[in-house]
């Protein structure tokens, strides 16, 4: 059975970093693309960044320069590191695992950015 958990969200103040990390079991991670999405409140899921199994990046228009998808293929796990967070990366963050057009969920970790 496929499950990706999430963890590291939380509250953080502008300009602040916070690093999330998705550890995936029951697929073999290295052949996986991984994703992070997010969705804010009335908003559509939108995605954030996606690692290729050969380490190949693309990152929104809105976090490039300050967010950076990782992977470790030892650990199953692919990581997240925001700076320089703004109120508008507020959302709810999910992980993707895809692999021939089939999608796996994470159950999502919040990121509330405020002051």
């Amino acid at each position: 059975q496929v499950q990706l958990v999430e963890s590291g969200g939380g509250l953080v103040q502008p300009g602040g970093s916070l690093r999330l990390s998705c550890v995936a079991s029951g697929i073999i991670f290295r052949f996986y693309t991984m994703g992070w999405y997010r969705q804010a409140p009335g908003k559509q899921r939108e995605l954030v960044a996606a690692i290729t199994s050969g380490n190949s990046t693309n990152y929104a228009d809105s976090v490039k320069g300050r967010f950076t998808i990782s992977r470790d293929n030892a650990k199953n796990t692919v990581y997240l590191q925001m700076n320089n967070l703004k109120p508008e990366d507020t959302a709810v963050y999910y992980c993707n695992a895809e692999i021939f057009s089939r999608s796996t969920w994470g159950q999502g970790t919040q990121v509330t950015v405020s002051s």
